[in-house]
């Protein structure tokens, strides 16, 4: 049976562009992550790892233009937010080359032997070891920050990881660019190109999570297909790290005294936050209390009139565009939902932006009203109007985890006064704002990209440098003689790295 060919899709048409490549069979998956196991002890040095990464930014600088002209090709997000997206792409791998650089990743602590201590102590040294093959789960929404030379890859690759990419249907072509780069950028280093690797189709991925070479999993995505996965992932004879972004309402908390403070300029954020890309950012804002009263309807009113002058977009696929329009149609259709502006189909290929509007209280118990707490991914977002602060605490403790969380307030209630609403928001969460918008994901060494599930599977970040983490284990060396120590171990500390000795930071 001939392999299944792997199209280039516009999805300002549906048209197909052009076959790229074919899906991969299970033996091609065993090949690709075999060839990257064996290229593990090349990733060992960490000046040629950091170099690598910055050689991989380099090209992918180098090649902009070919690079956005495919991605815009087969996402239709266009070049403008591609291009700052490029920028960010290429900014996370210089990004990692520093934290390989400086060292301090590796976790680094000594416990000299010391007989007075009951029990007694013996010598320990402990730091952090790459896990081994890791297999990245491409997102349709980001086709270069977080697919193949993303930050999953990025930070498998800094670790010491080779990566083997299940590339996102959506934008093979773009795909297979960028591995191209990342591919020759090895190669320049002396390094083997199978260090990242990309394959094609739905049972690549399958067959991928359960190969027992690959030694954890980094996925973007939808709650049904990271679930699957994760699954897969636990039920393996040898269970698996999955570090999973599923799915996330990302609600917004409008004070009353925020409200009528400045209600044109909260609803006008919120319409440019939650229409942003078509309304496809993971951490879009889809779910906001708005007061009931004048204040609220000052901010419905200006919400209406962004959103209202918010042109069609194309969406990433017509299954998604399809799935988007089925979606708010049902919620629509709930009692006590209104829609000021009515989003859904915007013509054959392409949706409107809008919102809708329930009563809080409907949403206090279980109910139909539930899918309202559900994401709904594309240009909406649900506007429950409160009477009172109980009706926000009764709604938020049935809010699922989310990637953020955001609360807008008054200038008076930045004296702490708000600070029981910012507690009730900090469970939910694992970015919270104040007085912000959650679209846009500064890739900073404090930032955390995560929440509770189904915003993600583990406590970990996607973005920042604490994202090298996933990819790494502890291990401590007993009572080892010092020529047989890693040279990060050694006494000397011949690499000036960062580390904890006998408790205090050397």
């Amino acid at each position: 049976m001939a392999a299944a060919p792997v199209w280039s899709v516009d999805p300002r048409t549906g048209n197909p562009r052009e076959q790229v490549a074919v899906e991969a069979t299970a033996e091609e998956v065993d090949a690709a992550v075999r060839a990257a196991h064996a290229a593990r002890g090349a990733l060992a040095d960490r000046t040629v790892r950091a170099a690598f990464l910055r050689t991989a930014a380099d090209f992918l600088a180098e090649a902009q233009e070919h690079v956005i002209e495919a991605a815009d090709a087969e996402t239709a997000l266009g070049p403008a937010r591609l291009t700052g997206e490029l920028a960010r792409t290429a900014a996370q791998l210089r990004a990692f080359a520093e934290v390989v650089d400086e060292g301090a990743f590796l976790d680094i602590h000594i416990d000299h032997e010391d007989g007075s201590r009951t029990p007694p102590w013996p010598d320990l040294r402990r730091y952090k070891i790459p896990l081994g093959v890791v297999a990245v789960y491409a997102a349709s929404n980001f086709p270069l920050a977080f697919s193949v030379p993303g930050g999953d890859t990025a930070s498998a690759l800094a670790a010491g990881c080779p990566v083997v990419v299940k590339a996102h249907p959506d934008h093979p072509a773009t795909s297979e660019l960028c591995a191209s780069l990342l591919r020759r950028a090895a190669a320049q280093h002396g390094l083997p190109e199978d260090v990242l690797t990309v394959v094609h189709g739905f049972e690549a991925g399958v067959e991928l999570v359960k190969h027992p070479l690959v030694s954890a999993a980094g996925f973007t995505g939808s709650i049904r297909g990271g679930r699957a996965l994760f699954d897969a992932a636990a039920a393996r004879p040898a269970p698996i790290p999955f570090h999973g972004e599923l799915g996330s309402l990302n609600p917004v908390v409008v004070t009353e005294a925020a409200a009528a403070e400045r209600a044109e300029q909260i609803g006008a954020g919120l319409g440019g936050s939650m229409t942003m890309g078509a309304g496809q950012f993971c951490t879009k804002p889809g779910f906001v209390f708005a007061p009931s009263g004048e204040a609220g309807d000052q901010l419905l009113k200006s919400l209406t009139e962004t959103v209202s002058g918010t042109g069609s977009g194309v969406m990433l696929d017509h299954r998604m565009r399809d799935a988007f329009v089925q979606g708010v149609a049902e919620r629509a259709a709930l009692p006590d939902v209104e829609a000021p502006v009515t989003p859904g189909a915007g013509g054959e290929h392409t949706v409107s932006a809008g919102f809708l509007t329930v009563p809080a209280r409907r949403l206090a118990q279980e109910g139909p009203h539930d899918a309202l707490l559900e994401e709904c991914f594309g240009p909406v977002t649900v506007v429950a109007r409160y009477d009172s602060a109980d009706e926000i605490t009764a709604v938020l403790s049935r809010l699922p985890g989310n990637l953020t969380a955001t609360l807008q307030i008054a200038t008076e209630e930045a004296d702490g006064s708000a600070a029981g609403l910012l507690a009730q928001l900090t469970p939910v969460a694992g970015r919270v704002l104040v007085n912000g918008w959650p679209t846009g994901v500064a890739v900073a060494p404090a930032q955390h990209h995560g929440g509770p599930y189904p915003a993600t599977t583990s406590t970990s970040t996607s973005v920042g440098a604490t994202a090298i983490e996933r990819w790494l284990r502890p291990v401590s060396y007993q009572s080892t003689p010092e020529a047989l120590l890693p040279p990060e171990l050694r006494e000397d500390n011949p690499q000036n790295l960062p580390r904890r000795v006998d408790g205090r930071r050397a």
